[in-house]
């Protein structure tokens, strides 16, 4: 398998993260997406989004978003059950993860990390914070009740989420507010074949 992508992407890291704890042999390969690599023609024959990550199978075939690498990687391990509730708790925070978190805390880590905070960008980083303390405070909730976000046991949820949350300060977020996700992050830290970003 060959994954192209950008390390420092949260978005990124989940599938390599993913990759390292199934042990799964890859080549990475290194997209800079800041100087427009992931838009030459050569790749939007692979991914016509122009995004990464981007899974490249032995077979030719190619899956985009990371959520659904990850799945896909996970599928018949202990991070993904076969059972459909299960499984749907999982999407569950994989779609909440997109739609209620990645757009607040990785956009505004983007803004300050990527693009070093300018002043153009400022008022819009600043409007990013109140969303993602919302999501964050989700999260909250309910590692206050479980050890990993669906239950007992660490899902793909879990990885998805870790992404772009164990870097929340760079996108302005203090996570000392939020002591039962400090927690949960030193639980995944902690799994055999983990690999920090």
């Amino acid at each position: 398998m060959k994954v192209y992508g950008d390390s420092q992407s949260g978005n990124c890291y989940k599938v390599k993260l993913m990759l390292s704890l199934l042990d799964l042999k890859h080549e990475w390969i290194h997209v800079d997406i800041l100087s427009g690599e992931s838009h030459t023609e050569a790749f939007l024959d692979k991914n016509p989004t122009g995004k990464i990550p981007l899974l490249a199978l032995d077979d030719g075939r190619y899956i985009a978003e990371s959520n659904a690498i990850i799945n896909y990687l996970a599928t018949g391990s202990e991070f993904l059950s076969t059972d459909p509730f299960d499984y749907a708790k999982v999407q569950q925070w994989q779609f909440f993860e997109q739609y209620s978190h990645e757009p607040y805390i990785a956009v505004a880590r983007f803004i300050a990390k990527y693009l070093g905070l300018p002043a153009e960008r400022k008022a819009e980083y600043l409007a990013k914070q109140a969303g993602g303390h919302k999501a964050l405070q989700v999260m909250e909730q309910q590692l206050l009740k479980t050890p990993f976000l669906t239950g007992n046991k660490i899902t793909t949820a879990d990885i998805t989420l870790y992404g772009y949350t164990h870097v929340a300060d760079e996108g302005g977020f203090d996570l000392l507010r939020y002591p039962a996700i400090i927690q949960w992050l030193k639980r995944i830290q902690s799994l055999p074949n983990f690999i920090a970003m």
